[in-house]
C-alpha cells in the first residue's frame, strides 16, 4: 500500500472490510473469490511484476515468490506475513502497469525488511496503533523508491508528507506520525503485523515459512550487493539493508560476557598456598602445619578511552556490561580498577558501579599508557579490559596478562592478534 486507504468505488467500507454481504478473501478456496462481472486482470498484474523484475533485477526472486490472492478486503494491494499478495481487481484496472510495478516493489519491501517481525517487537501501545505503524513503514520504503525514480500512485505517503527527514527506519519515523482518525492505511499483516480480517488462513494459499523467508532475504541481499559491485546503481537504503542481512552484527553483550567469564576462569585456575587455613592433611603429621590451597579471584583493570572520538552513551553501555559480568562472577569492590585515559591517565578509581567512574581527558589517544599504568602496581591485574574506538597505538607484544578490547563505534580499527576483540555496537532494527 502506498497511500492512505480511501474506499474503492465498489469495494471497501469505511472500516476497511468488505461491503456488507460480500465475502472477503478469507472464504474457502482461492479460485472463485472474484465477484461476478469483476475479474482480476491477471495479464496486466503479471506484466507489472515482470516490469518490476526488469527494473530491479535484484528483487526478482522475492517478487516471483509472492502468491497472488484476488481480494476486496482492502482497496489496493497488500501482503500477509506468509508472502501472499492481496490484490483488489478495481485497483489493478485503475492504475497503469508502471505504477503497479512500483506497488509490487513496495509490497515485497515490507516482507524483505521484515516489517511485521519488527512491528511485533514494538511496545504494546505503539504496536496496537497499526495505522501509524503502517504509515511509518511506508515512509521507510517510499523515500527509497521515489529517490530511485520508480513510478508510484500519486496518493503515496513519504517522509516529507509529515515534514520528516529521509533515510530513516520506520521505528524512527513513528513518533513523528500524527494520530489520524477516519482514514485507513492497510498493507496487511505482512507490514504492521496485526491480524487483518479477510486474509486467508495459514493453509488458504501457497505460503512461505520463516526459514524460507530468511533464505529469500539473504539471497536478495547477496543479489543487491552483486548488482552494486557490477553496476553501482543500488539505492542507499537497499544497500544498508543488504549489508545488515549479509553481515549481521554479533550480539556483543553475549560475546563480551563469554570472553570475560573465560578470562576469569583462566586467571582463577592459578592456585596458591595459604596458612590462613591449615591443610586438612596436617593432622597426620604431628608438629607440622601444612598450608591449604586456595583459588584466588583475579584482579581486573578497565581502561576507558576518554578521547574526543568516544561517545559517552557507548562508554556507559559498555562499562555497565563489563561491571555487570564481573559482579556475577564475584569480582567487585577493590578487585576492579578503572582508569580514564586518552594520551595520559587522568583518573584511577576503584568502583562497584558504572556511575562511580570519573571520566577525564578528551584529547589524543594512546591506550599503551593506560595499559602500562594498570600494570605498574604492586599487585598487577590478571585481566585488562580496554574500552576504545580502536584509533590508538597498542603494545608491540603481550603484556603478561589477558587483554580484552571492547571496540566501540561503527568501524573500529582492529587491535593486534594477541588481544581478544569484541565489537561493541548497537544494531539498528531491521
Amino acid at each position: 500500500m502506498t497511500g492512505p486507504e480511501a474506499p474503492a468505488s465498489s469495494a471497501l467500507t469505511a472500516g476497511g472490510g468488505p461491503p456488507p454481504g460480500e465475502a472477503g478473501a478469507g472464504g474457502a478456496g482461492v479460485a472463485g473469490r472474484e465477484r461476478a462481472g469483476v475479474a482480476l486482470d491477471r495479464t496486466k498484474l503479471l506484466a507489472a511484476r515482470y516490469r518490476a523484475a526488469k527494473l530491479r533485477p535484484y528483487l526478482a526472486s522475492a517478487l516471483y515468490t509472492l502468491s497472488v490472492v484476488p481480494s476486496w478486503h482492502l482497496s489496493t494491494m497488500g501482503v500477509d506475513r506468509h508472502w501472499r499478495l492481496y490484490v483488489n481487481p478495481d485497483f489493478v484496472a485503475a492504475h497503469p502497469v508502471e505504477e503497479l510495478a512500483g506497488v509490487w516493489i513496495h509490497e515485497v519491501a515490507h516482507l524483505l525488511r521484515d516489517h511485521h517481525g519488527r512491528a511485533d517487537r514494538l511496545p504494546h501501545a505503539e504496536h496496537d496503533d497499526r495505522f501509524r505503524v503502517n504509515v511509518a513503514q511506508d515512509c521507510e520504503i517510499n523515500d527509497d523508491l521515489v529517490a530511485d525514480g520508480l513510478a508510484l500512485p500519486p496518493d503515496r505517503v513519504e517522509p516529507k508528507t509529515f515534514g520528516l527527514p529521509v533515510g530513516r527506519l520506520f521505528e524512527e519515523y513513528l513518533s513523528g506520525i500524527p494520530r489520524f482518525t477516519g482514514l485507513h492505511l492497510q498493507c496487511g499483516s505482512g507490514a504492521h503485523g496485526g491480524p487483518v480480517p479477510g486474509e486467508v488462513g495459514p493453509d488458504g494459499a501457497p505460503a512461505v515459512r520463516g526459514i524460507e523467508a530468511d533464505a529469500i532475504r539473504r539471497q536478495t541481499a547477496d543479489a543487491i550487493r552483486a548488482h552494486a559491485r557490477s553496476r553501482g546503481t543500488v539505492p542507499g537504503g537497499w544497500m544498508l539493508w543488504a549489508d545488515r542481512i549479509a553481515e549481521p552484527v554479533v550480539d556483543w553483550r553475549r560475546v563480551l560476557a563469554g570472553a570475560l567469564r573465560q578470562a576469569v576462569a583462566w586467571a582463577s585456575g592459578a592456585v596458591d598456598y595459604t596458612y590462613a587455613r591449615p591443610g586438612r592433611r596436617g593432622g597426620a603429621l604431628r608438629g607440622v602445619v601444612l598450608p591449604s590451597l586456595r583459588r584466588p579471584l583475579p584482579r581486573v583493570a578497565i581502561v576507558i578511552d576518554t578521547s574526543g572520538s568516544m561517545g559517552p552513551d557507548d562508554l556507559a553501555s559498555a562499562l555497565g556490561e563489563v561491571t555487570g559480568v564481573l559482579r556475577t562472577v564475584g569480582i567487585r569492590g577493590n578487585r576492579v580498577t578503572v582508569l580514564a585515559c586518552d594520551a595520559d591517565v587522568h583518573a584511577v578509581t576503584r568502583v562497584t558501579r558504572a556511575e562511580q567512574v570519573e571520566l577525564g581527558g578528551g584529547g589524543g589517544t594512546d591506550m599503551r599508557v593506560g595499559i602500562a599504568r594498570a600494570r605498574a602496581v604492586p599487585d598487577p591485574p590478571n585481566i585488562i579490559v580496554v574500552l576504545t574506538d580502536g584509533a590508538t597505538p597498542w603494545p608491540d607484544e603481550p603484556t603478561g596478562c589477558r587483554v580484552i578490547a571492547g571496540l566501540v563505534g561503527d568501524h573500529p580499527a582492529a587491535p593486534p592478534s594477541w588481544i581478544e576483540a569484541v565489537h561493541i555496537t548497537e544494531q539498528p532494527a531491521g
